[in-house]
């Protein structure tokens, strides 16, 4: 277990790039599966969760080539080992990385079998698969259950295309169903979709490899199946998360950052939403600017009432961002309601900041108040240890704006999403030691 050692109280200063975004990374990725011809893929983050995946391809004997430091790639899946998916091997790696689970759409599509253990990834409550597996039954995929390996094995001699309405707008549900039904025989309509910026990306990809995707950038998706698709090329776009997270970050220690080509126009209504927590986000064409702090302070409804922030499906405010709003408010001035809809643990990291002195009352296992006390009450120093990935990130943001010498352990969580998180912080003037 590795540990970053923080000294916090630092002023950041310079200009930062984000990374690949790694949740579109993970569904193109994925998208590979889909052809036998060569796919380039530029600007992967050179992260835990995506290494991981393109090593599991590896394994099933895709042809790997990675072209340069800047993260571009290429695949070409036309010798793939079936089977290798009968092995525990297969089955373990697959487990451990919970973007494996959007293999199983391009697989059965092109093969006509799957394998599907029980699917690892962050503890921040239950994470259903049942929109994944509806769907591609829907589109005639079986499903046959092994209980004492907690294994599902998936056939299907052909799919059909259909109407389905999913139960609940899934990222990753939309993105498999999608790889899926592009090969699927017929026209599958998809109502209820998700259309989040990861998913338009997917949807430009696959129709640019000859799918016929219409509807993008909608929560109603049609597809017009295709016998076979081809190679493409396809460039990420910058991760919205981390560009919320130097937002987050600049705002605590009290820094100037420039942030540069954020992906603006994808961004939705991030901006406007640390705008309510009082930051000032200034747009510079397609980077942002956050100036200097003394102090922010959180808005209030016209009534005078308590500011709530909650999260929703696209282009409501991304679940992942939560996180950092809710350390970022214990520093303004004002209060304000976090409300995390989704997941019923990926709250319970506030302990660790009630530990450091901010001012929180967890209602519940979703929502949160924070009472903000300004720069009056500085955060103090502490040892902890990192839950997940965006608590990971939202902790360390804490730490740095907290006075004295703070611990996280764990951080290979951190790792999972953050690319060389602690030496790009450097260079802005963070105080951050790796201890393995």
């Amino acid at each position: 277990m590795s540990s970053f050692i923080i000294e916090g109280g630092h002023k950041l200063s310079g200009k930062i790039f984000p990374q690949g975004a790694k949740n579109e990374a993970l569904e193109v990725i994925c998208a590979v599966l889909l052809t036998n011809e060569c796919v380039k893929i530029q600007n992967i983050p050179d992260i835990m969760d995506v290494n991981n995946l393109i090593q599991l391809l590896r394994d099933m004997q895709v042809k790997v080539n990675r072209l340069s430091d800047n993260g571009s790639y290429t695949f070409q899946a036309d010798s793939i080992d079936l089977n290798y998916m009968d092995t525990n091997d297969f089955a373990g790696r697959m487990a451990a990385l919970r973007g494996s689970v959007m293999m199983i759409g391009p697989l059965i599509a092109r093969f006509g079998q799957a394998l599907l253990p029980s699917i690892g990834g962050d503890k921040i409550g239950r994470r259903r698969i049942d929109t994944h597996i509806t769907g591609l039954q829907n589109l005639g995929a079986c499903f046959t259950y092994n209980s004492e390996h907690q294994i599902y094995k998936i056939k299907a001699d052909k799919l059909v295309g259909t109407y389905m309405l999913l139960d609940e707008a899934s990222v990753t549900g939309t993105a498999n169903i999608l790889m899926a039904a592009v090969l699927a025989e017929g026209t599958t309509t998809i109502y209820n979709a998700a259309c989040e910026p990861y998913i338009q990306q997917l949807c430009v990809m696959l129709n640019r490899m000859g799918a016929r995707i219409t509807g993008i950038g909608s929560n109603l998706l049609t597809i017009e199946g295709v016998a076979s698709l081809h190679g493409t090329q396809h460039s990420i776009l910058p991760d919205m998360i981390e560009v919320g997270s130097f937002i987050g970050m600049a705002a605590m220690t009290g820094s100037e950052i420039l942030i540069k080509n954020t992906g603006y126009k994808q961004l939705g209504i991030i901006p406007d939403s640390f705008r309510r927590l009082g930051i000032s986000v200034e747009q510079q064409g397609d980077d942002i600017h956050i100036p200097s702090h003394d102090g922010y302070e959180i808005e209030t409804f016209m009534d005078g009432s308590i500011m709530t922030v909650a999260d929703a499906p696209w282009p409501g405010l991304t679940p992942d961002l939560l996180s950092v709003m809710l350390v970022v408010a214990t520093q303004a001035t004002g209060s304000v309601l976090v409300h995390q809809k989704m997941f019923e643990s990926r709250l319970f990291f506030v302990d660790k900041l009630i530990d450091m002195g901010a001012q929180i009352i967890l209602c519940d296992p979703h929502r949160a108040t924070v009472i903000g006390l300004g720069k009056r009450l500085r955060l103090r120093a502490t040892r902890m240890v990192s839950p997940d990935i965006r608590a990971g990130i939202a902790l360390l943001i804490a730490a740095l704006s907290a006075e004295g010498i703070s611990r996280i352990d764990n951080i290979e969580q951190i790792d999972r999403g953050y690319q060389s998180i602690d030496i790009r912080l450097n260079r802005l003037g963070a105080k951050i030691v790796r201890e393995n």
